[in-house]
């Protein structure tokens, strides 16, 4: 089968297509055919050095749909030629985080793409518990386009910090995956959605998702646009993903009893509190990793019903994974980026 594989960690150029062996199922595993696997900041890191990933050479690619092609000898209620989607978190099912459901959580935790290989590949191997069933209104690239970023944002608004009618919610970096599927959550969940982008171009498209307000960080202060918008009352969520150069200021956005959510730190991991503000406030930090099955189930339902439609930038061939990267890192899309190893 041809990947997209890397030998060593460094920039763009150590990518390259190869021919390898493919794949065969265990006895509780299942091989999909890849038609589409979502670009992700992850894949970036592994790449880099930052994130470590194991075998090498290695395959990169979490976000992954398509159709089974084998299955092991234990496997039982998947069939060959059946449209899935992959859930990218994997876990044992054992520990005392994934028998309370947790599977994020789990004290065994791997992401498909990391400690084993990923979907920048004609066919993937993956545990069968990981499978989700596509319903036939959802097509592969929409569900590889939800398959991390999108279940990370739902996971975030549904579960760690639910927002109710009327509340105001600042989601940072509209463009992104995680950006954009948060704005449409949040618009379900019936808040008020103010946004920031880094450049003009974004401004039209954030509010075409359902931003109410959108803040070019790049003229304006976010923070003083938000107590502007607020009237100076802040907003009861903050949707962080960006990290240090945002952290201060995105705690300062949050009104009493604020919740700040986060599951990322594109640019750097230490941002300062002020902790007297924490508690006079009576604030609330909280971190949010992945999304679960259920998750996953959750979004592919809503895509399926027209509820949720995953904000797709563009379509690349499995020998353009090192463009789409470079497109990622210079923030010039909005939304995601979908490699088709096959069509």
């Amino acid at each position: 089968m041809k990947a997209t594989v890397f030998h060593e960690h460094g920039d763009i150029d150590v990518l390259r297509v190869e021919e390898l062996a493919q794949p065969t199922p265990g006895l509780t595993d299942v091989i999909v055919k890849v038609h589409a696997c979502g670009v992700n900041r992850l894949d970036i890191y592994s790449r880099a050095g930052r994130t470590k990933v194991a075998p090498m050479p290695h395959i990169s690619g979490s976000e992954v749909a398509g159709e089974i092609a084998a299955v092991g000898e234990a496997v039982n209620g998947l069939n060959i030629g059946q449209a899935v989607a992959v859930a990218p978190y994997l876990f044992c099912g054992q520990c005392e985080f994934c028998r309370a459901g947790e599977e994020v959580l789990c004290l065994k935790s791997d992401i498909v793409g990391l400690g084993n290989q990923g979907g920048y590949a004609e066919y993937l191997r993956v545990p069968a518990s990981s499978i989700v069933a596509l319903p036939k209104e959802v097509d592969y690239v929409s569900a590889a386009a939800v398959g991390l970023a999108a279940i990370t944002a739902w996971h975030m608004l549904t579960r760690q910090a639910p927002l109710r009618p009327g509340q105001d919610v600042l989601v940072h970096a509209a463009g992104s995956g995680v950006g954009s599927a948060a704005i449409q959550i949040a618009k379900l969940q019936g808040a008020r959605v103010i946004t920031t982008v880094g450049s003009s171009a974004k401004v039209e498209q954030a509010r075409q998702l359902g931003a109410a307000e959108v803040i070019n960080y790049q003229e304006q202060d976010f923070l003083q646009e938000v107590r502007r918008i607020t009237g100076k009352r802040g907003v009861d969520v903050v949707v962080e993903h960006v990290g240090a150069d945002t952290w201060e200021k995105s705690v300062s956005c949050l009104t009493r009893r604020g919740r700040l959510v986060t599951c990322g730190a594109t640019t750097g991991n230490d941002g300062k509190v002020n902790i007297w503000n924490m508690f006079a406030k009576e604030l609330a930090l909280i971190g949010s990793y992945g999304g679960t099955r259920q998750d996953l189930a959750d979004v592919i339902k809503l895509v399926a019903t027209g509820r949720f439609q995953p904000t797709i930038a563009e379509v690349y061939a499995l020998e353009q994974v090192g463009e789409a990267q470079r497109r990622m890192e210079d923030r010039a899309v909005f939304g995601k980026l979908i490699v088709q190893p096959t069509a």
